[in-house]
């Protein structure tokens, strides 16, 4: 691939308002690209490093292209090379010549113009021309025709986001298949539940991993529905939302179009003004990405936790040895890859504050900024997906449990005297947690000396389905659980919850 700024080896003539530039003549990209690649090395990450993004410009352009030509703007043969063109792009043709940084000023008119010159090259050859003979099919007048960087770079960044998400929300289902299944097999392992880093209750390891799930299920939902902000755009806006230079039919047209050729229920904004300048729904989207992100970051901090040691720490649980852990310490393996997820995670949420920044930063009738708001939303959407995918292959699906470790700190903790605050009281059970701290003797053996209950009984009490359940207990049994709790109610009608406790978001 030619390098940026590069014109060594055979080149055509091309020129634009700031005069004549040489460009490489096997380049399909042009002079506003060329002069892009030299203002902007800024990330070296370019726009074909997301080919998503490229087919989403591809389909805007399309779509563009169809309208037009039923509105007559456009003739039969451009407009059918035009649609040749994008359809080959769309396809994985000719990415390489995408090369624009995406970082970048001029609120994506660059990422526009490479599409713009690539596009109108290509037509030009399936039209039987040369690259840059313009006179024949122009990069503005023709592929650009009725349209503006400002409702053709934020409709395409929305349809990139629409086209990436499916894939983390795809990597979110298999890590939490995995978690699921954890959660299976280790449903019947007891071990002691912490709060505050201190000895809580008894729980089983398979309800530990089944929370883990669930609070990333819940986020799939949220990260769908969001995701349909995009749905409305600002096709046909053109500069700042009044439409000019555009067909008074276009914006439908086109938005109906890109609908078709999607299979993405786009809908024109009811206020082009507003939506060209508006930039919520990548804030919101934003934000789920981070909530997504701190929730994996805190798994993988108990998945770190749990398996320190092996034998100075926790060592509850083993994480798969997947490389050795030092150059200097022999048999020293480290829990790489919960550490590389939570570095995914501080990024994501770094990128987040970027996104934030950036959304507030617009002034007047656009915002700027939306080249970095995109560039953060797609990196944070592409590396939370190979880190989803990495911890369910790579770590979860072979940790294995240590019983005797858990089976040992269960049988010495304290924690379980709680089992037993509803039948011998607070105060008798602090005496017995007491002394089992200041001598180091089990629970139970202390509760059996000292007659408080009999052998059948503890047992009963201190049974997996007694400390890891709801259940009513008295000095004389244990109740059985009540088969209808809503029958137990006044009211037995749906429960009303406050609007910020619905699940329904």
């Amino acid at each position: 691939m030619t390098s940026p700024g590069s014109t060594t080896g055979p080149t055509r003539r091309e020129h634009d308002l700031l005069g004549d530039r040489d460009v490489p003549a096997d380049a399909y990209y042009g002079v506003q690209t060329l002069r892009a690649q030299e203002n902007f090395h800024i990330t070296g990450v370019p726009l074909h490093h997301f080919p998503r993004m490229i087919e989403a410009l591809a389909q805007v352009k399309r779509a563009a292209a169809r309208a037009n030509h039923r509105l007559g703007a456009l003739d039969d043969e451009r407009a059918a090379a035009i649609e040749q063109a994008c359809e080959e792009i769309v396809g994985g043709a000719l990415h390489e010549h995408f090369v624009v940084d995406m970082i970048q000023g001029g609120a994506g008119t660059s990422t526009n113009m490479n599409a713009n010159e690539v596009i109108a090259n290509r037509a030009l050859e399936i039209l039987g021309h040369e690259k840059g003979q313009y006179d024949q099919l122009h990069p503005n007048n023709h592929v650009n025709l009725g349209q503006s960087t400002n409702d053709v770079y934020p409709t395409a960044v929305r349809l990139t986001i629409m086209l990436s998400f499916p894939a983390l929300a795809e990597a979110m289902d298999q890590l939490i298949t995995t978690l699921r299944s954890k959660g299976e097999e280790f449903s019947s392992v007891l071990k002691m539940g912490r709060t505050q880093m201190q000895d809580a209750v008894p729980m089983t390891v398979g309800q530990e991993f089944h929370g883990w799930a669930t609070t990333i299920e819940e986020d799939v939902q949220r990260l769908t529905r969001t995701a349909t902000l995009f749905q409305e755009i600002n096709l046909g806006a053109t500069a700042i939302g009044t439409g000019i230079t555009s067909d008074p039919r276009y914006a439908q047209m086109a938005t109906s179009d890109l609908a078709e050729l999607t299979g993405i229920p786009f809908v024109v904004s009811a206020d082009l003004v507003e939506a060209t300048s508006d930039t919520g729904a990548f804030v919101t989207f934003s934000g789920i990405l981070k909530r997504i992100a701190v929730k994996i970051s805190k798994i993988c901090n108990d998945l770190r936790l749990l398996s320190s040691g092996p034998r100075a720490g926790f060592h509850e649980i083993n994480l798969p040895s997947v490389q050795p852990g030092s150059s200097i310490m022999p048999g020293k393996v480290n829990p790489v890859i919960p550490e590389v997820v939570n570095q995914v995670a501080y990024e994501v949420i770094g990128n987040d504050l970027t996104v934030t920044f950036a959304a507030e930063g617009g002034q007047l009738q656009l915002n700027a900024f939306e080249p970095v708001i995109a560039f953060n939303i797609l990196e944070s959407t592409r590396i939370m997906t190979r880190a989803m995918n990495t911890l369910a292959d790579r770590c979860i699906a072979g940790i294995t449990l240590n019983e005797d470790v858990l089976e040992d700190y269960l049988r010495r903790s304290i924690g379980i005297v709680t089992a037993l605050v509803p039948v011998l009281g607070y105060s008798a059970s602090t005496e017995v947690a007491e002394e089992a701290l200041r001598t180091g003797r089990p629970v139970a053996e202390l509760v059996l000396e000292r007659e408080l209950l009999d052998e059948k009984r503890l047992a009963g009490l201190l049974s997996p389905a007694s400390m890891t359940a709801p259940h009513r207990t008295t000095v004389t049994g244990t109740i059985p659980a009540i088969e209808d709790p809503e029958a137990t109610r006044p009211d037995s009608g749906e429960m009303a919850l406050p609007p910020t406790e619905r699940a329904d978001f």
